[in-house]
């Protein structure tokens, strides 16, 4: 039998180096706290930190800002895709599988260079936008809004899903939403993406494994099922009651509690004041005094704390968003951090492959078929 050691599920397991992102003493990107950059930054000026290593001169961000909008639009046939979809497909389904169509007609596809993969980095966070609004409006059975020139990664999402222009207020809400949701070290879509390209596979490949593993509850999900929690306790009145109650039952309250962060997690500290005036200016604060009860019982009676999903999910829907957008929002963003990660394994690869413990039977010879019980 072998003698490695084991860790389940790979907790506390160093499986790589990186410069893109630490979890130590709360978030950083490339040296920078996320709450400094959300203070600071645009979303877009964090996606080209993520990709180039530094935060953009002012020239070094219009060349970008320029790039990615000229490269926000679909080929027809991914839209064609969208409306041959079965009708019930999932807007992140949807996106998985409009990802691995985007592979076949990017002109860099058979190109793995470190220039040709931070192309197609670009066109990639420029695109899963574009396909997200458009395939929620097919849906529909709304026409896709054209993306506009002029507006930054935010803004021009709100505006290709609505067909209007949104609050400034709103589009800070989002930027800050998707600073904080764009990168987080070696997570588990992350790290599939590293995965599928150490094999020295290409980028698209690499991204669609990753909302793959997006799409499951233990990752991606949690911003979903937010509004559901919320809405099964019925309110500030009945908060305490349902949560003690759901905590009697062993239930798993989704948005507390984090395998990295055991004090809390700084990103929901930041969001939780965006959440609360995006509500205010709806005119309904019933869910956030709500969260702000189970947040309270959480943390006497489990010492768990809100990580990023639990205002996000507060966010989006004080924004009107509808839920099953919320976990392609989050891939809308980290979309730059699994491009970096991608880029930073191909410079650098070697291909992963953990061992297994094995705890199968001991040795044995085969036996002749007829002699088989």
């Amino acid at each position: 039998m072998s003698t490695l050691p084991y860790s389940p599920g790979l907790e506390g397991v160093v499986a790589g180096e990186t410069k893109i992102c630490t979890v130590e003493d709360g978030l950083s990107y490339r040296g920078y706290t996320v709450g400094d950059l959300a203070d600071h930054c645009s979303f877009d000026e964090v996606a080209y930190l993520l990709l180039y290593g530094e935060l953009p001169s002012a020239k070094e961000l219009q060349g970008f800002l320029a790039r990615v909008a000229a490269a926000r639009r679909l080929p027809p046939a991914v839209n064609a895709l969208f409306g041959a979809l079965p009708k019930g497909t999932t807007p992140l389904d949807a996106l998985r599988t409009a990802v691995s169509a985007l592979g076949h007609f990017d002109q860099d596809a058979a190109d793995n260079s470190h220039d040709a993969n931070l192309r197609k980095a670009e066109r990639l966070i420029a695109q899963i936008p574009v396909a997200i609004a458009g395939q929620h409006r097919i849906s529909k059975g709304l026409q896709p809004v054209a993306a506009r020139q002029d507006l930054g990664q935010a803004a021009n999402f709100l505006y290709m899903l609505r067909d209007a222009e949104p609050t400034p207020e709103e589009v800070k809400a989002l930027d800050v939403s998707l600073i904080l949701y764009a990168e987080h070290e070696f997570n588990a879509s992350t790290f599939a993406a590293r995965v599928i390209v150490s094999t020295l596979s290409d980028i698209h490949s690499g991204v669609t494994g990753a909302i793959g593993a997006l799409k499951g509850p233990l990752h991606g999900g949690a911003n979903e099922k937010v509004m559901d929690i919320l809405l099964a306790a019925g309110g500030p009145e009945k908060a305490e009651a349902w949560t003690r109650a759901a905590l009697a039952r062993k239930e798993r309250i989704m948005g507390f509690g984090h395998r990295v962060y055991k004090a809390g997690d700084v990103r929901a500290g930041i969001l939780r004041k965006y959440a609360r005036a995006a509500a205010d200016a709806a005119g309904a604060t019933k869910w956030e005094d709500t969260a702000d009860t189970i947040e309270r019982v959480m943390a006497a009676e489990k010492n768990m704390h809100p990580n990023l999903d639990w205002p996000a999910g507060r966010l989006y829907h004080a924004m009107k968003l509808e839920i099953p957008l919320y976990t392609p929002i989050f891939a809308m963003s980290r979309i730059s951090g699994w491009s970096a990660h991608v880029v930073e394994q191909l410079d650098n690869n070697r291909l992963i492959r953990p061992r297994a413990l094995y705890k199968g039977p001991e040795p044995r010879t085969v036996k002749p078929l007829g002699e088989r019980a």
